[in-house]
């Protein structure tokens, strides 16, 4: 599509991309300027002949015939312009469009608009800066047959893209039920997006490589791998062998064991190099710790702690087949990683992981790139991001959960303190999270400052971190040596492991998405313990979400569970960087119609 200059600065400010984008863009209202067939109270338009005209304390009324009404009413303009007294002369005709009164026995036009033609619904966007007549414009310039059809669309949808405008009776002919036209409507949308999605889509080459032989490290393993394991650790192998360097997505619920597969990834590409980043010091060492027991010994592993100067590692580097570290890897001048993994992806913006990657590119080659997040997203958004990334599912545990969640108010807390008291005794630990640090007007629950009072009065080996303290980690480290309580705020969401651990009581529960709520949830019972999870609660009925979600432990069952929860556009948060919405494509009822937009695109 072809876009005039003088046009280009209009398509940036509707972030306009395609004629598709603006065929979509409807307005908000339409006016009813077609011709009133009779006088009634409300808003009407008529076409009318000027009889009299006065003026007196800045208004201007006089009276007039209504041809089609045959009728004799009243005009009145509260502070007219010089304009209205140019127009508004006796013998004079104009179509009048004005709220209808009737006053002192006769019917009157009260500051009406004078329009140049009737018989039309005119459009009316209501955005800021724009005017109608230019998103119209542009409308009737760009959205033709032509443009639509280099777009690949079937002529059924082309009809119904160029109808929309039409703004009459006549305009959704094509269809005898609204649900056929809305459920068109909602494919269009899908897959202009999955179209233009696509057309991000970047190949580079990557680096050569041979694979290392992994089965006997694998059946030498003090535990058994499940098959979905087993499956994304196939998946990333057939990936490295690739000349494209492929980029994938390995998606698992919390403590699924994902920290074998990207081991298993680090040990393929052996003896180059791989390089995993962390979100945390803490997460990343207790990667370290885990790489340094169960790889073989000839792996060269360098552990990267924040604040360390390159100058000190430059050398280690050279020689080390896995690198792990947190986003301090980013600050690295270049390493000769041929595979690059993220754990808990989403933890980084997409700017610190796009720059991990292009350090170890060379010459249009890139490493391959996997991505682990322990937070499940629902099937349609992963069909909608397949189309960037591949995806690999890890669904089994290696352990069962035996985790009861419960949701709990003002009145339990006396069964809640005697569930402390009696895990307590067994020697396991507890996690309490509050939602904010500091004392708040807004919200009826304490904070942390302000509940930490009672747990130190009452208990022994209690700790506290709000999160964004440098004590932080050694605060979590001291804890799980010899901890009993910890009080904190979500920021444990991502973090220590910690298999003592029994009980969370999340304060003020409603208040957090529900994948944050299961996030934390996976704090407890990491090695299969029985434990309890607490959703604290001061409204009066406890939400329906907070009760649906107490009854699974199932995180893509959760994230679906969500979606009905959330707007699209929430959702997409920091995927669809550009923030745009979808306006009828709805994420919780229509992956078919997703399924037949990506075939559509195939073909």
């Amino acid at each position: 599509m072809k876009i005039k200059s003088t046009d280009l600065e209009l398509f940036k400010k509707l972030h306009i991309k395609n004629c598709i984008d603006l065929a979509l863009l409807l307005p908000k209202k339409l006016e009813n300027l077609c011709l009133s067939k009779e006088v009634s109270e409300g808003i009407c338009t008529e076409e009318v002949e000027i009889l009299s005209v006065n003026s007196q304390n800045n208004k201007l009324f006089g009276t007039c015939y209504c041809k089609n009404w045959d009728i004799k009413a009243s005009f009145v303009f509260f502070h007219p312009s010089k304009w209205h007294y140019a127009l508004f002369k006796k013998g004079q005709c104009h179509i009048l469009n004005s709220k209808m009164t009737f006053f002192n026995g006769i019917w009157q036009f009260s500051n009406p608009k004078i329009i140049k033609q009737s018989g039309i619904l005119k459009p009316r966007y209501q955005i800021s800066g724009i005017k109608d007549e230019s998103i119209q414009r542009l409308i009737q310039n760009y959205v033709n047959e032509e443009n639509l059809k280099a777009l690949n669309l079937d002529q059924k949808y082309i009809n119904l893209l160029l109808n929309l405008h039409a703004y009459d009776e006549k305009s959704f002919y094509l269809y005898e039920n609204f649900n056929e036209f809305a459920r068109d409507l909602k494919f269009v949308e899908i897959y202009n997006f999955l179209r233009r999605l696509r057309g991000k889509k970047q190949i580079f080459k990557s680096f050569e490589l041979e694979l290392f032989d992994i089965n006997k490290w694998l059946e030498a393993l003090p535990f058994k791998p499940t098959k979905d394991q087993l499956s994304a650790i196939k998946d990333i192998r057939e990936d490295l062998v690739q000349e494209e360097a492929k980029r994938r997505v390995i998606m698992g619920d919390v403590g699924c064991g994902k920290t074998l597969v990207l081991l298993a990834g680090a040990l393929s590409v052996y003896p180059k190099q791989a390089l995993l980043m962390a979100p945390t010091s803490i997460l990343a060492k207790q990667l370290f710790d885990e790489a340094k027991k169960l790889l073989p010994q000839f792996m060269q592993i360098v552990f990267i702690k924040g604040g360390k100067k390159e100058k000190d590692i430059e050398s280690k580097l050279k020689h080390a087949n896995l690198i792990i570290g947190t986003h301090a890897l980013i600050h690295l001048k270049q390493h000769e990683a041929v595979l690059v993994m993220i754990d808990e992806q989403h933890r980084f913006g997409s700017n610190q992981r796009q720059k991990i990657n292009d350090l170890a590119s060379k010459e249009e080659r890139k490493p391959h790139f996997v991505q682990f997040s322990a937070t499940p997203i629902p099937r349609t958004l992963s069909m909608i991001q397949s189309e960037l990334v591949s995806f690999s599912f890890i669904k089994q545990m290696p352990f069962k959960k035996d985790i009861q969640t419960l949701c709990v108010q003002d009145k339990d807390f006396s069964n809640l303190k005697a569930k402390i008291d009696e895990e307590l005794r067994k020697n396991n630990q507890i996690i309490i999270i509050y939602p904010l640090v500091n004392e708040s007007d807004n919200l009826p629950y304490l904070s942390l400052n302000e509940a930490s009072k009672y747990w130190q009065e009452h208990y022994q080996n209690v700790f506290i971190t709000h999160g964004k303290d440098k004590e932080k980690d050694e605060i979590l480290l001291q804890f799980r040596q010899k901890g009993s309580i910890l009080l904190s705020t979500t920021m444990v969401e991502v973090g220590i492991s910690l298999p003592r651990l029994s009980v969370i009581v999340i304060v003020g529960a409603e208040r957090l998405g529900l994948a944050t709520l299961h996030q934390l949830r996976g704090r407890v019972g990491r090695v299969g313990l029985q434990s309890f999870c607490y959703l604290y609660t001061k409204q009066k009925q406890i939400p329906q979400r907070l009760i649906d979600f107490s009854k699974t432990l199932d995180g893509f069952k959760i994230a679906e569970l969500d979606l009905k929860n959330r707007l699209s556009g929430d959702l997409l948060d920091g995927f669809m960087q550009h923030g745009n919405e979808f306006k009828f494509f709805d994420f919780s009822a229509d992956e078919e119609i997703l399924e037949e937009a990506k075939r559509a695109l195939k073909e």
